[in-house]
C-alpha cells in the first residue's frame, strides 16, 4: 500500500491530472470513479489506484490491469479531482480503438459509404474553452451517432478531468482529434464533407437539407466562430430563437443541430 503523498507514482498521477502539456507528452490521462473506470477498454488500461475500502466493495478491480495498487485514504484525497471521491483513480492511454478509426479516416482517401449507412456527422469546435461544454458536446456526438469530434488547438483539453467526467464515458467511444483547425477543415472537405456554420445571416435552419455528409462548426462561448473559420463554411444556417435571445450555449447549439441532422437521417436510414 502507498501511504506517502510524496510517492513518485502519486506525483506522476497528480501531474497528469493537472497539466495538459504533461498529458500530451505522456499520451495518458486520468479517470475517476467506478462508472468511468468500468468504461475503459482493456487495451487502454495502464494503472489503477484504489483504497482498501473500494477494493473490498469492488473486488473485481484487483484484475483490472497489470498495475493495481492500494493507497491510503489520505493519498486518495490527493489523487482525486472530485469533492467526494469514490476511492479509485486510474491512468489510461489516450489512443484506443475509437481514436484509431478517426486517424485512419482523416488520413485516407474518401471511400464511398455503403448505401444502407447514414452519411457521417462531425462536430468541429473552434475555441470552445469551457470543459463542461466540450464534454457535453462529445456526449452529444455519441448520442447522434457522429463519426468524430475535431477540436482546434485553442479548445479546452478533452482529456482534462472535468471534460472526461462530462462525457459520461463518451471519451472512450467517440473518435476525437485536436490540432490546427484549418487543415482539419480542408481534410474534411477532401472527404466530401460539407462544412456548416451557424450564423445570424444564414438560411432558416429547419428548412435546410442536412441529411448528407456534414460537419457542424461550433464556436466559442464568447465570440462564436472566428472569422477565418467562418469563411471555410460552405453552408450557413440560422437557428430560430424567440424573445431577445441572440445566441445559445455552445453545447446546446451542438445538440440542436446534431439532433436535426439525426432526425433527417432517421427518415431514410432508421
Amino acid at each position: 500500500m502507498i501511504t506517502s503523498r510524496t510517492n513518485d507514482r502519486i506525483k506522476y498521477v497528480e501531474k497528469l491530472k493537472e497539466k495538459t502539456s504533461f498529458r500530451r507528452e505522456e499520451g495518458c490521462f486520468v479517470v475517476e470513479g467506478i462508472r468511468m473506470i468500468r468504461e475503459v477498454p482493456s487495451e487502454q488500461r495502464k494503472e489503477l489506484y484504489l483504497t482498501e475500502k473500494a477494493l473490498e466493495q469492488y473486488p473485481e478491480l484487483a484484475d483490472w490491469c497489470d498495475a493495481v495498487e492500494t493507497v491510503s485514504e489520505s493519498v486518495m484525497e490527493k489523487l482525486a479531482d472530485t469533492i467526494t471521491p469514490q476511492g479509485m483513480v486510474a491512468v489510461v492511454t489516450m489512443v484506443g480503438p475509437s481514436q484509431r478509426r478517426l486517424f485512419l479516416t482523416m488520413n485516407a482517401e474518401f471511400v464511398r459509404r455503403k448505401e444502407d449507412a447514414p452519411p457521417p456527422i462531425y462536430f468541429v469546435l473552434d475555441g470552445v474553452q469551457d470543459p463542461g461544454n466540450v464534454g457535453t458536446i462529445i456526449r452529444t456526438a455519441e448520442a447522434v451517432g457522429a463519426q468524430g469530434v475535431l477540436l482546434g488547438k485553442d479548445c479546452a483539453d478533452p482529456y482534462s478531468p472535468k471534460v472526461v467526467r462530462s462525457t459520461m464515458g463518451g471519451i472512450f467511444r467517440v473518435p476525437m482529434l485536436q490540432g490546427e483547425i484549418l487543415p482539419l477543415l480542408q481534410q474534411l472537405k477532401k472527404l466530401g464533407i460539407t462544412i456548416c456554420g451557424t450564423h445570424l445571416d444564414g438560411e432558416e435552419f429547419y428548412a435546410a437539407d442536412i441529411s448528407g455528409p456534414i460537419a457542424f462548426l461550433i464556436g466559442s462561448e464568447g465570440r462564436g466562430l472566428s472569422e477565418e473559420v467562418a469563411k471555410e463554411a460552405q453552408l450557413l444556417l440560422r437557428i430560430p430563437m424567440e424573445g431577445e435571445v441572440e445566441s445559445l450555449n455552445a453545447a446546446v447549439s451542438a445538440a440542436v443541430v446534431g439532433y436535426e441532422a439525426y432526425r433527417q437521417r432517421r427518415v431514410e436510414f432508421f
